[in-house]
């Protein structure tokens, strides 16, 4: 006999999908037939702290107390995840304390790394992802027996910078939703673009497509077929490299999005004549091989910078900032010598 009792991040759902979640092994219709032969049964303050039996549809709350009544090898094979050939990861690289841009008890915000998949399905690769190294880094911190630290958005792989994850069910919901409406959420980015802009600071309003079932990552296109974006841009420098063929010059730009659009960024500075350099979709691929043998750089030039949001538990607006990751900073160094 298991004896569980739930706490804040289990509360608010369905006995049976809590069981679900608890028994990832389990099939719903061997969880049904746990609770019809008495399996399982819980106690709360006003049933007289008598443990019953409950229906499927009983929402469970915080202080709830749960008898499972299994033998010890049957919980264990139960509570063991379910092999899958989608999603399955392999074992990588652990999460580093250094990428941490921000932490408390409710919310735990990463400087990501550039070329890492936030979530397991992503492309399709058996790498490990961020969300699994954050909820292995934080295991021993988790206060949940259903519940693990969750992406509240996302970012693509070869963007580094600000990625927010709850460790709380009620704070994931919240910010979330604020998400989804673009509500009390600002979002503002660093980028090195190729060419001079022609005006040093501009609001793009192209409109943009996603093409499903694209072959190559260019995903996304303008076209008046598609959905509102809007990009706001400032310059920050500008930087002229001359070399024995050309003269490059790159600029270092700041830029927002009122619209959040897949790609979004990377279409529209294309879009001017100014793409992302190292951006393997939306510009000469040519440079790359150049960029990265005078340069050292080796991956898209974007970074997630700052993020402003209400912090619900703590009933304020907040601002975090991810400072540049060391390969962006050292391509500005080198390009300045």
């Amino acid at each position: 006999m298991k004896l569980f009792k739930i706490e804040e991040n289990d509360a608010n759902q369905r006995l049976d999908k809590f069981l679900k979640k608890l028994f990832p092994s389990a099939t719903r219709s061997l969880i049904y037939k746990f609770n019809r032969k008495d399996k399982i049964k819980i106690k709360f303050e006003w049933s007289e702290w008598k443990y019953r039996k409950r229906d499927n549809e009983y929402k469970i709350q915080e202080g709830d107390e749960i008898k499972i009544f299994l033998s010890d090898d049957d919980f264990d094979e139960l509570t063991s995840p379910q092999a899958s050939s989608v999603g399955e990861e392999v074992k990588g690289e652990k999460f580093h304390k250094e990428n941490i841009a921000y932490e408390d008890e409710d919310l735990f915000i990463v400087n990501k790394n550039s070329g890492i998949n936030v979530h397991p399905w992503d492309f399709k690769t058996k790498e490990i992802s961020l969300i699994a190294q954050v909820q292995d880094y934080l295991w021993d911190t988790l206060n949940s027996l259903t519940f693990k630290p969750s992406l509240i958005h996302r970012i693509d792989r070869d963007t580094s910078g600000i990625l927010m994850i709850a460790k709380k069910k009620d704070i994931l919901v919240k910010l979330v939703n604020d998400f989804k409406s673009h509500t009390k959420v600002k979002k503002t980015y660093y980028a090195i673009v190729l060419g001079k802009l022609s005006r040093t600071s501009w609001s793009i309003t192209k409109k943009l497509l996603r093409i499903e079932n694209a072959r190559n990552e260019a995903k996304v296109q303008v076209s008046e077929k598609g959905q509102t974006a809007i990009t706001h841009y400032k310059l920050l420098a500008e930087h002229t490299l001359q070399t024995k063929e050309w003269i490059v010059i790159l600029s270092e730009v700041e830029v927002k999005i009122e619209t959040w659009r897949m790609h979004q960024i990377r279409v529209h500075m294309a879009s001017i004549g100014n793409p992302i350099i190292w951006d393997k979709s939306y510009w000469d691929k040519k440079m790359n091989s150049f960029m990265m043998r005078q340069y050292g750089l080796s991956r898209q030039a974007l970074h997630a910078w700052k993020i402003e949001f209400f912090h619900y538990a703590k009933n304020k607006n907040m601002e975090i900032t991810a400072s540049l990751k060391k390969d962006l900073a050292q391509f500005i160094t080198n390009i300045q010598k």
